[in-house]
């Protein structure tokens, strides 16, 4: 055993300076990292590799000069029968880090929406199904169960939770509607129609984030990060700068999406004084008639309504 090692140092030292010498000219073939260097190659095989059979020597020597045939073989195959095992090693550990890495970032994102979802979350909230519309559904809560659909593609729970803000405060409107005025009134259809005008104003808002995410489907920015974070070296000037703008127009999306939300925040602000004014009304429904006022709360509405049109145009 001891011939063995004393012939295997003897031929793994006279491999390391051929090794060096290709790992010099062309360091991939002489190295199995992914980004090899000569550096690389001159610490492998003109110190780490001529160290162990330096120490594999001197550890055989306790058995006397006796270094054996298939011993010299051995170390004469050894670099080059270890290069293709260490390649495949370093792909799969590579591959199960990032994987580890890709998982860890993606419950992250997750708990990330969830928590957004959870601080965005309401009281009396409905939560409307996107695949199977409610009975009697009309077209805009459909439209509604598409716009719902299209933002839980893109995995974006946080904006799909806009719709069901939205359609609680459209069903609370039509039900006041429904409990203060007879449908075949004449004040009862300017509501309706002033609540669904409104209503579509919102699901273009709604549409319109699913079609800014849209846009972005394709950059995935965690990784754009995670490169820029490295620097790695084969990265030129320009590919930086590509990263970057990659980079910019996902932050140019979200500030996007935040102007969309606001747009419709003010919306479901606008629904919410509707309720009060309708509740407002068939509480004192029974001292009065209160006609002339909910005529009267209709026009502010329609105001508001017309105002906020104008702002948005």
């Amino acid at each position: 055993m001891l011939g063995f090692l004393q012939g295997f140092a003897y031929g793994l030292f006279l491999t390391c300076w051929p090794w060096l010498v290709v790992g010099l000219l062309a360091p991939p073939l002489a190295l199995p990292g992914a980004e090899p260097s000569r550096l690389q190659a001159v610490l492998r095989y003109a110190l780490i590799l001529p160290f162990v059979s330096l120490l594999l020597w001197l550890t055989s020597l306790w058995g006397g000069f006796s270094p054996s045939l298939w011993g010299w073989l051995a170390g004469l195959v050894a670099i080059g029968a270890a290069l293709p095992v260490e390649r495949r090693l370093r792909a799969w550990w590579g591959r199960r880090r990032r994987a580890r890495l890709q998982a860890r970032l993606d419950a992250e994102l997750t708990r990330r929406h969830e928590r957004e979802a959870r601080e965005a979350h309401e009281a009396d909230l409905r939560h409307l199904d996107s695949e199977t519309p409610p009975a009697g559904a009309d077209d805009l809560v459909r439209a509604l169960c598409r716009a719902k659909a299209a933002l839980e593609a893109k995995e974006r729970s946080d904006l799909a939770l806009q719709v069901d803000r939205f359609y609680s405060r459209y069903r609370r409107v039509l039900a006041l509607l429904e409990g203060s005025f007879r449908r075949d009134e004449v004040t009862y259809g300017r509501a309706h129609g002033l609540v669904s005008e409104v209503g579509r104003e919102a699901l273009g808002q709604l549409e319109a984030m699913a079609t800014l995410l849209e846009g972005v489907a394709g950059v995935d920015a965690d990784f754009v990060r995670r490169r820029l974070e490295r620097r790695e070296p084969r990265l030129g000037v320009e590919e930086c700068l590509a990263l970057e703008r990659r980079l910019a127009l996902v932050e140019e999306t979200e500030r996007d999406l935040r102007r969309v939300r606001a747009r419709l925040e003010a919306i479901l602000t606008l629904f919410d004084d509707t309720c009060v004014s309708l509740a407002r009304l068939q509480a004192e429904a029974p001292r009065r008639l209160g006609q002339d006022d909910a005529l009267e709360a209709l026009k502010r509405f329609a105001e508001r309504a017309e105002r906020y049109a104008r702002k948005d145009s």
